[in-house]
C-alpha cells in the first residue's frame, strides 16, 4: 500500500508518536461531538435534567435552545473529527476553531454542571494541544 505525502517543511523530521496525537484528537473529536448531541437532546426534551439552582434559564437562554446550541455544535464537533481521521488539511484549523469556541460554550454551561463542564473544557484543551503542537512532525508521518 503507497500513500502520497504532501510535501514537508525542509528538515522536519516524521513522527509516529506526534501522529498519534492527531489520531487522538481525532477521536475526541469524535467522542466530544457524541457527548454534546446526547446532551443537546437531553437539554431539549427533559427540562429537569440539568437543573440549575438559581433559575431555569443558562448563560442567558433556556435549556432548550441551549440543547440546540449543543446538539448542533456536537455535530460539528463530529465533522470535524472525521475530517482529521481522514486526514483532511481543512480539519485541522476548522477542529481548533471548533474546540476552541466549544470552551467558551462549556462555560456556559458551568452553573448546571461544574465538573462535567470542566472535564470537557479539559479534553477540548487536549484536543487543541494535539493540533497545535509539533504538527509538521505529526503531518510527515501521516
Amino acid at each position: 500500500m503507497t500513500h502520497t505525502h504532501e510535501p514537508t517543511t525542509p528538515g522536519v523530521r516524521p513522527s509516529g508518536a506526534w501522529a498519534g496525537w492527531i489520531t487522538f484528537a481525532a477521536v475526541m473529536l469524535l467522542l466530544l461531538g457524541m457527548l454534546h448531541v446526547f446532551q443537546g437532546f437531553v437539554a431539549m426534551f427533559d427540562d429537569g435534567f440539568f437543573v440549575v439552582a438559581r433559575s431555569e434559564d443558562l448563560f442567558l437562554v433556556d435549556m432548550t435552545a441551549w440543547g440546540v446550541v449543543m446538539l448542533c455544535w456536537g455535530l460539528l464537533q463530529v465533522g470535524a473529527g472525521i475530517g482529521l481521521a481522514q486526514g483532511k488539511a481543512w480539519a485541522r484549523w476548522f477542529a481548533v476553531v471548533v474546540v476552541f469556541v466549544d470552551v467558551l460554550l462549556q462555560i456556559g454551561f458551568l452553573s448546571a454542571y461544574p465538573i462535567w463542564s470542566a472535564i470537557l473544557i479539559l479534553l477540548d484543551v487536549l484536543v487543541i494541544f494535539a493540533l497545535t503542537v509539533r504538527w509538521e512532525e505529526a503531518r510527515a508521518a501521516m
